[in-house]
């Protein structure tokens, strides 16, 4: 097998947030990027993919676009031999490759984070990717349809009673955009306009949005509540069923809908690739994003334990804030004298349904409205390129005058065979 070189010697492993933003900002220098995908998904803007407010592709960004010198290979990353410097790929289609480098860059990310709960597997249904998003939107519009259409008013609550587990940022966006997308809907469910509803927030931390100031934390909790959704604390989902969910306070949700949306992993192809892990599976890195103990090998992102130099003895969170800062780190270290990481966070924003929400921006708290239009506003300016960021704005101007559409498209992508 003759090995092929990586563009400009920098071979990025992984076409997340994190890998994408290396590359980009490498610019004319170039590199050669190994993903699955040809898209980089921009998750904070997910929950809005999901109600309709936003059209789910406008949430993405061709990685051939936003690092135009860059090669791209639509692979997965399966081996390293770090004394040859070389990687070894697996295609789509099977076969495999070998990728020559001078500098490797590990951004493989995260998935979504399960525990043993009986019946998880089988009955929940994930918030981690874009196919996630689209397949939940077309869930809840199902269980509208299937509320509609049975005169059991008990089998009917079941259909519009929705749980949701974990109570971060994931899942109380994720929450608010499908319970406002629930409340457009109804307009054309007159049977259901008078029917329950029941939203449920689990999480076994004692609050929810444990990451934001209390306060903000608290009025997200009030503004929940004022909408009728139920908060659990220091509760966990004890066992799931087809149409029915426990929790650990004993009680039985009849539901049909259960979205776990409790945390992250590092991804498991680590695992397998001899770099040094921590307790939780990621990447060790040193101050300057080097893999410890490794010359040319350095790891970002997800699936990295990167420590913060602007907070001693402690690691970077999963969020694309961090990450995109960790890019811009790196970069000039594979261009120049490395440096240490360090930075301090801005702030933190979230979405809470339409015309709410919280942001905390260099100490100044917003709730409410403005809250709201900070967090969009911040979204907007951090999602690549000028093309993508207007037509995000046209799906939020339209949403303002018109409601989401309730067109179930779950066989999008799954055509039927010819004759059938």
């Amino acid at each position: 097998m003759t090995a092929r070189t990586a563009r400009g010697g920098v071979l990025i492993a992984g076409g997340g947030f994190a890998g994408a933003y290396v590359a980009r900002l490498l610019g004319r220098r170039g590199a050669t990027i190994v993903s699955p995908e040809n898209f980089m998904l921009y998750t904070p803007m997910l929950p809005e993919a999901a109600s309709g407010t936003l059209e789910p592709r406008h949430v993405v960004v061709p990685i051939r676009q936003m690092c135009p010198h860059a090669e791209l290979l639509l692979a997965r990353m399966t081996a390293i031999d770090e004394d040859r410097r070389l990687v070894t790929i697996e295609r789509s289609d099977g076969d495999t490759d070998e990728l020559r480098y001078e500098q490797l860059v590990v951004a493989l990310g995260a998935v979504a984070r399960s525990l043993p709960v009986p019946g998880l597997a089988e009955h929940a249904l994930g918030f981690k990717d874009l196919a996630d998003a689209i397949h939940l939107r077309n869930h809840v519009l199902r269980e509208l349809e299937a509320a509609d259409a049975v005169l059991d008013r008990t089998r009917a609550a079941a259909h519009l009673t929705f749980v949701f587990v974990g109570a971060g940022y994931a899942g109380v966006e994720a929450l608010a955009e499908l319970s406002d997308l629930v409340a457009d809907a109804l307009r054309w469910y007159p049977r259901l306009r008078t029917a329950p509803q029941r939203w449920v927030l689990v999480d076994a931390a004692a609050k929810i949005l444990p990451e934001i100031p209390t306060r903000l934390g608290e009025y997200a909790a009030r503004e929940l509540a004022r909408r009728g959704v139920e908060i659990r604390t220091s509760t966990t989902l004890e066992s799931l069923a087809a149409g029915e969910a426990t929790l650990s306070d004993g009680e039985q949700i009849p539901t049909h809908t259960l979205v776990w949306t409790a945390g992250v992993r590092a991804h498991p192809l680590l695992g397998d690739l001899g770099l040094p892990l921590d307790e939780r599976g990621r990447v060790r890195v040193d101050p300057l994003l080097r893999v410890e103990g490794r010359e040319r090998v350095w790891a970002l992102g997800d699936g990295a334990a990167v420590p913060n130099g602007a907070t001693p003895a402690h690691v970077d969170p999963p969020t694309c804030q961090h990450a995109l800062r960790q890019a811009r780190r790196l970069a000039k270290n594979l261009t120049g004298e490395p440096q240490p990481y360090a930075y301090r966070m801005l702030g933190q924003v979230a979405t809470l349904g339409r015309y709410k929400g919280i942001a905390d921006v260099m100490g100044i708290r917003l709730r409410g409205f403005p809250g709201w239009f900070v967090t969009r506003s911040y979204h907007l300016l951090q999602l690549p390129l000028f093309s993508r960021q207007l037509r995000v704005v046209i799906d939020w101007t339209t949403s303002l005058f018109f409601r989401r559409d309730i067109a179930e498209l779950s066989l999008l992508g799954h055509p039927r065979r010819l004759g059938e």
